[in-house]
């Protein structure tokens, strides 16, 4: 597995992120990470993985676009010296365009999206040991729907961004797409953005599959 004994994973983002994680210090016991897929995957890596001891940081914070990342980066990111950083955003940037269509000064549109998340990963990358970026997503099996398609755009400057800058990937909206296949869309985010337990462990599994983790290793 790509994370190793003793190395700290820092988690950032939005909403589907911060999922009720402690505040100011999204660490912990007892609910301190969350609800969501990062619980989730420090659960796992602790059954799993107990001898590495990776410690897992969740400083997701419900509401925010990569410009709001940005604002809390130095304090948020970098002073807490992880060795990994994962970053999952854009959900926001393009929702505002559609739920609020006039209020213009809350749109992160894409060319802003693409530099701020290109500079921060820049910005990071020698600092740690790894970055791992995670598109945004639409659980909508429709590619036509507009926010969808949207959506789609912010997710391909993440894949761009991600081989440019030889960071791992997480295709979250291809591993909503293979289950929507199957389940209808509000069975997995009554709003089509945030998650219900199946859609976390979606995004868990996702991730951890990014990571190298092993789902066959034996318990000794």
């Amino acid at each position: 597995m790509k994370i190793g004994r003793g190395e700290k994973l820092l988690f950032i983002g939005d909403s589907i992120t911060d999922c009720g994680r402690a505040q100011p210090e999204g660490e912990g016991l007892f609910g301190a990470l969350g609800t969501g897929y990062v619980a989730y995957i420090d659960g796992l890596l602790q059954a799993v993985y107990p001898e590495l001891g990776i410690r897992v940081v969740n400083k997701g914070i419900s509401g925010n676009t990569v410009r709001d990342l940005k604002a809390r980066w130095k304090e948020d990111v970098i002073a807490q010296k992880p060795d990994w950083v994962s970053i999952m955003i854009g959900i926001n940037d393009v929702w505002r365009q559609y739920d609020l269509p006039l209020m213009k000064e809350k749109h992160v549109y894409l060319d802003e999206y693409e530099t701020t998340l290109r500079s921060l990963v820049l910005e990071t990358k020698p600092l740690v040991k790894g970055m791992i970026l995670m598109t945004p997503f639409y659980i909508e099996g429709n590619e036509h729907d507009p926010m969808r398609r949207t959506m789609d755009q912010y997710g391909r400057v993440v894949k761009q961004i991600a081989e440019e800058t030889d960071s791992l990937l997480v295709d979250t909206q291809a591993a909503f797409n293979a289950v929507l296949k199957t389940i209808y869309p509000a069975a997995l985010a009554w709003d089509r953005v945030h998650p219900s337990v199946a859609g976390h462990m979606i995004l868990a599994r996702a991730f951890l599959k990014a990571i190298g983790f092993d789902w066959n290793k034996p318990n000794e």
